[in-house]
């Protein structure tokens, strides 16, 4: 068999680059549940016809159909492009068996058929969390999942984030008083904006949501607007534009930012470029950029909706930001910001002297794991030295001997020290008991 190509868009992590994803997962659903999320897990699958009236995703869903399916059931179930769709079913579904505002995390793969690039992936994990209401929704949780988000980034081993806020009624109010037909296309365009540059942006808004070249101007001006404290509503009063939603929203979008600066400085910026192409958000629109590397683009998203889900007699309104860990993933190793420890979770490799004394080397180590250390016998009877080479190649900190003159002992293999041990109270330190993950910059700071 000639060697695999690796199929784009689907990443595949070396056990090093596992281990810095599987601490972030760990972080984020650590940080989650001090919180009060609770966690669920939803198919894999949706209905097409679903997924389809959700914003402008159509060319990006990969359809499931049986190799030997029948013209019935071609095209009726396709991957979920995100986790805020399945939520809304499953809470559809379940309302019955649950108590609201219903707070739930969900760390879980999407799929979308995008174009690869850095930090656009076809198969990747999100984390979301979302609290979801019965009919109403408290303003004040969209604050809080901002704030629960900023606090995960805190947590991690990565650069620091900004999390990004604008107010949908807020860009949706100013669209339509600068004299938008189609404030849904606006606000699509001005999404666009980091991609395709002002100048197109401007041509899209004229020919696609009815703004004259003057309305442009405005639109583009307002994306202009940022800052970390409420003088953003004293600069779009500025602009001359007026309409009732956008007072609604200028007044929710500075609400957040005062409330997020004075729990967490500097950690949520009014940014009013920010649109979010999907439909169904109603109010906060989230993103998150990493500083330094704004490049990306945001690695994490979300916002308030109050429609998507309805069963006829109740809505559920909610607020929810996803975090792209895939993308984050991308970042961070791609762009050598973190380094494990080791590529191992094998804290200790025990010798073996010879193949007949094999199980006094088993038996260390089953006392080795029943307090919780991770270890492996050596795969053969070599010259110590080769042993040795061997954990050294995979990380492995110490080395077990069975049969020295002071009975057992143990060696550091990275300083040379080696001492007797008992193996049935020996313990590494705590730094070296499982593989840690730092950023690798000497200018940020170590978190582990």
């Amino acid at each position: 068999m000639s060697r695999p190509a690796p199929l784009s868009g689907f990443p595949e992590w070396l056990p090093s680059d596992r281990i810095v994803e599987q601490h972030l997962l760990d972080t984020v659903r650590r940080v989650f549940e001090l919180h009060g999320f609770a966690s669920i897990e939803t198919r894999a699958v949706e209905p097409l016809e679903q997924l389809l009236r959700k914003g402008e995703i159509d060319k990006e869903v990969y359809v499931v159909r049986r190799l030997h399916g029948t013209d019935e059931d071609a095209d009726s179930l396709a991957l979920h492009f995100d986790l805020t769709v399945p939520f809304a079913r499953y809470v559809l579904q379940n309302a019955g068996h649950l108590e609201f505002p219903f707070r739930r995390y969900q760390i879980q793969k999407a799929w979308r058929g995008e174009r690869p690039q850095e930090g656009r992936f076809r198969e990747f994990t999100q984390a979301d969390i979302d609290i979801i209401g019965r009919d109403t929704l408290a303003f004040h949780h969209e604050v809080e999942v901002a704030l629960v988000m900023a606090e995960v980034f805190r947590a991690l081993p990565c650069p620091p984030a900004v999390i990004l806020v604008n107010n949908r009624k807020l860009a949706e109010g100013f669209f339509l008083g600068a004299g938008a037909t189609d404030p849904g296309a606006a606000l699509r365009s001005v999404d666009k904006l980091d991609k395709i540059g002002p100048d197109r942006v401007a041509d899209l808004l004229m020919s696609e949501a009815g703004l004259s070249a003057e309305g442009a101007r405005l639109c583009l001006r307002l994306a202009a607007v940022r800052s970390a404290d409420t003088s953003f509503v004293d600069e779009v009063r500025a602009l001359g534009v007026s309409h009732p939603l956008l007072d609604e929203g200028l007044a929710e979008l500075a609400a957040v930012v005062a409330a997020a600066a004075a729990r967490m400085p500097g950690a949520v910026v009014a940014d009013l470029k920010i649109a979010r192409g999907l439909d169904y958000y109603t109010g906060t629109v989230y993103e998150t950029q990493l500083v330094g590397h704004e490049s990306v683009g945001s690695v994490c998203s979300g916002g308030r909706y109050d429609a998507l889900a309805s069963d006829g007699r109740a809505t559920y309104p909610g607020v929810g930001i996803s975090l792209g860990l895939t993308r984050l993933m991308s970042v961070l190793v791609g762009r050598g910001l973190v380094s494990a420890s080791r590529s191992v979770p094998t804290a200790v490799l025990v010798a073996v002297t010879d193949e007949d004394r094999r199980h006094t080397a088993e038996d260390v180590a089953a006392s080795l794991r029943a307090r919780g250390v991770s270890t492996e016998v050596a795969p053969r009877a070599d010259k110590f030295g080769k042993q040795i080479r061997y954990a050294d190649r995979r990380g492995i900190p110490f080395v077990w001997f069975t049969d020295t003159d002071e009975g057992h002992a143990v060696k550091d293999i990275r300083t040379g020290d080696q001492v007797a041990a008992d193996p049935a109270a020996w313990q590494p330190p705590d730094q070296d008991r499982t593989p840690t993950v730092v950023l690798s910059s000497p200018d940020e700071e170590t978190r582990s």
